[in-house]
């Protein structure tokens, strides 16, 4: 492209960039830090609390299986009948 045929749009923006840019707040960087650390402790305690709940789910199933033995078979109910004594 030719420098005197430019995107309007390109011209906008490099007369935005190229302008005051506004002040930025003295505190930004500390809120920024306070907010990403309470984000980082946020997301440690809900994965703990996800692998606690794991744990105690995976506990709860072992002691079911233990207890009700599921691969045994249950004993007939009913006895066949006796024939030919």
């Amino acid at each position: 492209m030719s420098a005197d045929r430019r995107d309007p749009r390109e011209e906008q923006v490099r007369r935005m960039l190229d302008g005051p840019h506004p002040a930025l707040p003295p505190d930004l960087a500390a809120r920024a830090v306070r907010h990403g650390g309470r984000r980082m402790r946020q997301r440690r305690a809900v994965r703990r609390t996800v692998g606690w709940l794991l744990a105690v789910v995976l506990a709860v199933f072992l002691v079911r299986v233990g207890v009700e033995q599921p691969w045994v078979t249950e004993p007939a109910q009913v006895t066949p009948p006796l024939e030919g004594w």
